[in-house]
């Protein structure tokens, strides 16, 4: 969410008894993963895209995030307001065909990109990105539940874990292969400058389609619970699952705010004038950030040895930076490696507590976000970018402390943390407002105070009205 997952358990009646594992299908769902993040991520390629295409302003370039984000909390807030009617519709068409339904959606939105781009009309833009983000918002209420019930309940976080490593990787390479494509490979002298994007998102819809059929016929379990439907408000009934909601929605506002400015930002005269392309390779280091982070957490959050989690949290910064080092050359690595370090530093500190994890890890980026709104050149720049590292885990323990206790009401309150994606919807244009008039340096006040909010629920907020229920 930029990139977005979740992590929500289903009722207990439709967790898989048997303790069998769905290798294949769970593979399946690995790609589905990957293949989601790579998507989302272009909306960063896509805001300077469109700023200069169609001479835009920080604010409404910004609307790029408010249409793809707003879908999810609309479409989260309608899957709510059904599942306190009429119980939740997952559990009523399966998690299988919530996925398919999901992909059907983005791959429709995906394809009025063309039209869109024929019109050279802005709002037909964000109208394809609204329906897009429909789509992703189903995929994300299904999806992530799916893939805890593909095995045994005890191995779910691994699971899930390894899933969202393989969305970051997307993520990852995102950016990189989206900016040559739209900034160079289908850009065209002759041509409008949001010409070049029809042709990517029509392929988009052509994958979303494919996959959607291969999830029709390929043999994968359709898990239902239409035996064990329940209704009403349950969730909204804990305080920390509300407060958790607050948290996912500056979570993701947070993190969507920084990956949106980075190309503009690194284009600025005092960070050495980036030219949009090379720009867009550098949020590689942003996107992948999570990766990292998020394979050191699969294993400091594991149920392996001291020893052999230790080793392992230490073996994956010391192997991204030989692979920084041996691809993108040494300067790049050396000014990665700092960072590394002081996140594997903080995984020591925090890897009993996922509550203490994200109070740390929250204070790091405040750190981080003001060495670059009061800095220039290397340091400004490499610190917005280690942004990225401590993101990493932040939606997993957000998310688990927030449905912890819930029992059968996890699957609902699923659907409330999904709908606080909002945040990536609204906090972003509130930065390209700032930006507009104060300077995109100064803009950085937004995700600074949205992970001021983060450190506060990992310190309190995750045991209100639980304090005689759980440790600290």
């Amino acid at each position: 969410m930029a990139t977005v997952t979740s992590i929500a358990t289903p009722p207990a009646s439709a967790v898989v008894s048997t303790g069998r594992t769905y290798r294949g299908p769970f593979a399946v769902m690995t790609v589905l993963f990957f293949t989601w993040g790579f998507m989302t991520v272009w909306n960063d390629v896509l805001i300077p895209r469109f700023k200069e295409a169609f001479t835009l302003n920080y604010f409404q370039a910004m609307l790029v995030q408010f249409a793809f984000f707003g879908a999810y909390g609309i479409g989260s807030l309608i899957y709510y307001a059904v599942s306190i009617l009429s119980g939740d519709p997952i559990n009523r068409i399966g998690y299988k065909n919530g996925v398919i339904i999901g992909l059907l959606i983005a791959a429709t939105g995906s394809a009025l990109f063309y039209p869109a781009a024929v019109l050279t009309s802005y709002p037909f833009f964000l109208m394809a990105l609204f329906i897009v983000g429909l789509g992703f918002a189903m995929l994300q209420i299904a999806a992530n539940p799916y893939v805890t019930i593909l095995g045994p309940e005890t191995t779910a976080s691994s699971r899930l874990n390894l899933s969202q490593a393989f969305n970051s990787f997307g993520t990852t390479i995102g950016p990189i292969i989206g900016g040559w494509l739209i900034f160079t490979f289908f850009t065209s002298k002759d041509a409008h400058g949001a010409d070049s994007v029809k042709i990517p998102y029509l392929c988009f819809a052509g994958v979303f389609v494919l996959l959607a059929v291969f999830f029709k016929f390929m043999h994968l379990p359709n898990f239902k619970n239409t035996e064990n439907i329940s209704k009403g408000i349950g969730a909204l009934k804990h305080p920390h699952t509300v407060l958790g909601m607050f948290a996912i929605f500056m979570y993701v506002g947070g993190e969507v705010t920084v990956g949106s400015a980075i190309i503009n930002y690194l284009g600025l005269p005092k960070l050495g004038g980036l030219a949009h392309e090379p720009a867009s390779k550098y949020l590689a280091f942003y996107w992948g950030g999570l990766m990292i982070g998020r394979f050191m957490g699969a294993f400091a959050l594991s149920e392996m040895t001291k020893s052999l989690k230790h080793g392992l949290v230490a073996l994956v910064p010391v192997l991204a930076f030989i692979t920084i080092w041996l691809l993108s050359g040494q300067a790049n690595a050396l000014h990665y490696g700092a960072p590394l370090v002081v996140l594997m530093v903080a995984f020591y500190l925090g890897e009993a507590s996922a509550h203490r994890m994200l109070a740390l890890f929250s204070v790091v980026i405040i750190g981080l976000l003001l060495t670059s709104m009061s800095t220039t050149g290397a340091t400004a720049k490499w610190s917005i970018l280690a942004v990225g590292l401590f993101c990493s885990v932040m939606w997993s323990n957000i998310f688990s402390l927030a449905i912890e206790g819930l029992g059968a009401l996890k699957s609902q309150a699923s659907s409330l943390l999904v709908m606080a994606i909002l945040g990536g919807a609204l906090l972003p244009p509130l930065q390209g407002f700032i930006a507009d008039h104060y300077g995109i340096q100064t803009s950085f006040i937004v995700p600074m105070v949205a992970f001021a909010y983060i450190a506060f629920f990992g310190l309190y907020g995750y045991k209100a009205g639980r304090e005689g229920k759980i440790s600290a």
